[in-house]
């Protein structure tokens, strides 16, 4: 009986130094989208993946390419080697990876795309000064209660729904500040994260008009297989409609615990995070049951990919 595969693409925070190289020194027919973003970014995104510094490398301009450019290059050699997915999702700009794994755009669109997208949020964070901050213990429910009293006239929103229990919260500095103090009056914990803007809140408004514009020139097609997207938790197929939410996915909540649970309910037995690190792999132990009988495997390197293809053999 043939498994019911996911590809997961990793966001922002799961960059390292040396990143795709082994991918890259193995498999030379990826060598084209490391080319191809350097081109694209006017500047060596491939150097700074592969031997940094992670203080440049994490520049979210650079950064968010540099993730995109891995993912692509380790879903090229999972597909080369005959694993393809039937559904897949991206955490943030993962979903750029995850629209091409879909058959929405190519590779050199994809790229394109995530060049602006880290663009506009660079030029939104340096205009409008933010923080995020996670929140463990708390359910969704006591979450958005904090985020509704804390606001006060601020900008104040929820970022992700990674697990069950682990919940971002973006927005300004004072807003968030009081949300911590309030999450651990409750008793939760609530943990300020090293982040360079307010990623998903209301601060990054001025950029969404022109990324849904910047898309105008970019082919869209219809998804060849489901992409569930992260602002509605649902797969859609209207290439018009994919780019309004990816337009808005900038200042919408990231749905990653409803997303898992669609996967998990709609028979996904073999998930696959396909690019750097392992941060989605260990969000999906934290929110698989055990009732549900999933694989969860890495795709970053040759033995991991490796690991995939004896499972599915």
């Amino acid at each position: 009986m043939g498994h019911k595969i996911a590809f997961l693409f990793p966001g922002q925070g799961s960059q390292f130094v040396g990143m795709g190289q082994e991918l890259a020194e193995q498999f030379p027919g990826v060598e084209h989208i490391f080319k191809e973003t350097d081109r694209i970014c006017g500047k060596p995104i491939t150097l700074l993946s592969f031997e940094g510094p992670m203080s440049e490398l994490t520049l979210t301009e650079n950064c968010q390419p540099a993730i995109t450019a891995v993912s692509l290059a380790c879903l090229s050699v999972l597909n080369e080697s005959g694993v393809k997915s039937s559904v897949s999702a991206g955490h943030s700009v993962g979903e750029c990876a995850s629209m091409v794994s879909a058959g929405i755009l190519s590779e050199k669109d994809a790229l394109r795309l995530v060049h602006k997208r880290g663009g506009l949020m660079h030029r939104e964070a340096l205009a409008n000064p933010g923080h995020m901050a996670a929140v463990i213990g708390l359910d969704m429910e006591a979450v958005l209660e904090i985020v509704a009293e804390a606001k006060n006239d601020g900008i104040l929103d929820v970022a992700n729904h990674n697990t069950a229990w682990q919940i971002v919260i973006t927005g300004q500095k004072d807003p968030v500040a009081r949300a911590v103090k309030m999450a651990k009056e409750k008793k939760g914990k609530a943990i300020p994260l090293k982040v360079s803007g307010a990623w998903h809140s209301g601060l990054m408004q001025g950029g969404v008009d022109e990324f849904r514009a910047f898309m105008e020139d970019i082919p869209f097609s219809s998804p060849r297989s489901d992409m569930i997207f992260n602002a509605t938790a649902q797969a859609e197929t209207d290439p018009e409609r994919i780019k309004d939410i990816m337009a808005n996915q900038l200042v919408s909540p990231v749905k990653w615990y409803d997303i898992m649970r669609k996967m998990l309910d709609d028979g996904v037995d073999t998930f696959v995070e396909v690019g750097p690190k392992n941060v989605l792999a260990g969000l999906l132990k934290k929110i698989i049951s055990p009732d549900d009988a999933v694989n969860v495997f890495t795709v970053q390197d040759p033995k991991g990919l490796e690991s995939v293809l004896e499972h599915i053999s």
